[in-house]
């Protein structure tokens, strides 16, 4: 068992004097996640269920007083938090690598909001050009590290975007820090071709670190003289995802020389079948991939490059299209740069909670039986049930 609730309990905030636990909003808001309710106001609604007596050991706060504490809370706490859930999973033996043997940090940008009506002092500004006129728009973007193991997964930590600063540089930054609090926790660091930059394969190399990045930019010397060099080599022929692989490997590429070593360049051409709905027809989609990276062919097969590019798409997949669609974590629940990177931080707790609860805790008959959002229904449904139901009356 995780045991998470101490942990959680000693969440702290910046408050003098707090008429009101931190434990108790942290809980709220946990609870919140974990129900998947969508926004303060709903919780508040819920204040008469007879769960919150047990599980706060108090009175619920209002909605109001929930965003105020969280923009005052400590979010280093919460990292405190994550980082005792992985150690824990990890001695447990609860993440463990993938087939190839490399534990994978895939590293990208995501934009939680945009509006052209609000502003707080961590608001990025754009001009978007309209029929109109020109408008400034006012949005939030953070940079995240999703830890890709064998059947679990997990969000190690997020990183607010500041004003005048490129994503890569927000990467740099939080793998700083991720380095600092997970040494160990993985081999590569896998982007997309935002991350074929120079800043950040220097960075793993001094660190001690591989990466493996999309190369797509057709104006590269690198691109051009891989292709030309693919274009008379025999291809690789293997399986992926139920795709047919055509691969071509080659090493020592000094055409980039921002980078401090030689780097090795992978292609792939794919191919697959699908059957398309409308008229039962079969249609052959074909897509071409090329991949940058600092692992050699002794640490990773051609296999192994393929498998860990594709799984880039993992944190768009399993992460934040999750954590969007299901948890509402890009709704803004307090207008403010540390309430916005607070509620951030707790949705990734839950859900690594959530996972870890899924993946290691019910048996493999229940999770074929259930999936992931009929357990979520279930918590849900146990916490509405403890409201207070009046009985129906007649209209007047």
């Amino acid at each position: 068992m995780l045991r998470w609730e101490p942990l959680l309990d000693v969440i702290r905030d910046r408050r003098k004097r707090a008429r009101i636990a931190t434990q108790v909003v942290m809980r709220a808001v946990a609870v919140m996640f974990l129900a998947r309710m969508g926004s303060l106001n709903a919780v508040e609604r819920s204040r008469p269920g007879r769960f919150w007596s047990r599980w706060l050991g108090a009175a619920l706060p209002s909605a109001d007083t929930i965003g105020r504490v969280c923009t005052l809370v400590v979010p280093e706490d919460i990292r405190t938090l994550q980082h005792d859930l992985y150690a824990r999973l990890k001695r447990m033996k609860a993440l463990e690598p993938p087939a190839h043997g490399l534990m994978a940090a895939v590293v990208d940008g995501h934009e939680s909001h945009a509006t052209f009506r609000r502003c707080c002092p961590g608001c990025l500004q754009r001009t978007i050009h309209a029929l109109e006129g020109d408008r400034i728009q006012y949005y939030h973007r953070h940079v995240a590290l999703w830890l890709i193991g064998r059947d679990l997964s997990l969000m190690l930590d997020a990183e607010p975007q500041r004003a005048g600063e490129d994503e890569v540089t927000t990467a740099l930054r939080l793998l700083e820090r991720v380095l600092g609090s997970y040494p160990r926790a993985f081999d590569v660091i896998l982007g997309d071709a935002l991350y074929a930059d120079s800043r950040v394969f220097n960075w793993a190399l001094a660190h001690g670190k591989d990466v493996v990045a999309v190369l797509k930019d057709e104006r590269r010397d690198l691109l051009q003289d891989a292709l030309a060099l693919f274009a008379g080599m025999p291809a690789v022929t293997l399986e992926h995802a139920g795709r047919s692989c055509e691969c071509r490997d080659l090493e020592g590429f000094t055409t980039w020389p921002q980078v401090g070593q030689p780097v090795r360049v992978v292609g792939s051409h794919e191919s697959r079948t699908v059957r398309r709905q409308i008229d039962d027809q079969v249609e052959l989609l074909s897509s071409d991939w090329t991949w940058v990276t600092t692992l050699s062919s002794d640490r990773a097969s051609t296999r192994a490059i393929v498998q860990l590019g594709h799984s880039r798409w993992d944190i768009e997949n399993h992460c934040f299209n999750e954590l969007v669609n299901r948890w509402h974590a890009d709704h803004i629940y307090r207008h403010e740069p540390n309430a916005i990177l607070v509620f951030c931080l707790m949705a990734m707790v839950c859900l690594n909670m959530f996972l870890a609860f899924y993946r290691r805790n019910l048996k493999p008959a229940v999770q074929k039986s259930l999936g992931m959002f009929d357990i979520a229904r279930q918590i849900t449904a146990e916490l509405l049930s403890s409201m207070p139901h009046e009985p129906a009356r007649a209209p007047p």
